[in-house]
């Protein structure tokens, strides 16, 4: 890690805090600690650095972190696009309302859920961030569509860095990781970098869980057409959770006071009765 103020980096990552909205424990949406998120955010900024960056979903909000330090000086790389994909849309809101409010030019937000293919229009990305659901109850199937779809953001040609759930004392991480990095070499990816261990969670039912930074680079030429289809059925039926199948196409967001410890209101699109 490079020298930083880290008084100013501590107030800064504050003022995300304060804008992100309260986590959907039904989604998984589980939030890094502050402190790491501090360490993710320079770590990020450096490995992206004069890069096109794309986070498939974002509930920590490491993505703004990055783009507003370097924005205040606090940190001396960043990338030069940052675009959050992410189906909730008090997410979305509050990365637009953020960028808006404090003049980061290079950071947006998409509505967009990743059961949907990746849009044709979409202009290809130099790497992307994903923190999914672990896929504690489906082997890694949630954390392999997550990753799937940076594969495609990236056109296969690239790199992407995955936080993903890491302890030694535990089984179903390990299989998750293994399955991590099988589906990453089918794709033509290679783990060139692991950090492990490496973040702490505001996780009630497991507090001392940890995650890692699984980073991966693709090989020369390995770009290739995308063909990116919807995923749907009952191969997906834990992926938030055991049970839990996806339902939900998007959080909508209805709005109300914004704050720390304050909920906005929300609702749910629902996938069709066909999906």
């Amino acid at each position: 890690m490079t020298d930083i103020d880290l008084r100013a980096a501590i107030n800064a990552v504050s003022d995300v805090v304060q804008n992100r909205p309260q986590p959907l424990r039904e989604f998984d949406q589980i939030y890094m600690k502050t402190g790491d998120m501090i360490l993710q955010s320079e770590f990020v900024s450096r490995w992206a650095h004069g890069k096109r960056l794309a986070f498939v979903g974002d509930g920590d909000a490491i993505s703004v972190c990055v783009a507003y330090l370097a924005s205040r000086n606090i940190l001396e790389t960043s990338p030069t696009q940052i675009t959050v994909f992410d189906f909730d849309e008090r997410i979305v809101n509050a990365v637009k309302r953020f960028a808006a409010a404090e003049g980061v030019t290079n950071l947006d937000a998409v509505l967009y859920n990743v059961l949907d293919g990746v849009p044709d229009e979409i202009e290809r990305f130099d790497c992307f961030y994903t923190n999914p659901p672990w896929g504690a109850s489906n082997k890694g199937e949630s954390v392999q569509l997550f990753t799937q779809r940076g594969f495609e953001l990236l056109a296969y040609e690239g790199d992407g860095m995955i936080v993903i759930a890491d302890d030694e004392d535990l089984d179903w991480p390990k299989q998750v990781l293994h399955a991590t990095q099988r589906h990453a070499l089918e794709a033509g990816f290679f783990v060139s970098r692991m950090s492990p261990q490496l973040h702490s969670y505001h996780l009630d039912d497991a507090p001392d869980l940890k995650s890692c930074n699984l980073v991966l680079s693709s090989l020369p030429q390995n770009g290739r057409p995308v063909k990116s289809v919807p995923r749907r059925g009952v191969d997906l039926e834990h992926f938030y959770g055991r049970d839990q199948i996806p339902r939900v196409r998007y959080v909508r967001d209805k709005g109300g006071p914004d704050g720390a410890g304050v909920q906005r209101g929300y609702e749910f699109d629902m996938l069709g009765e066909d999906e």
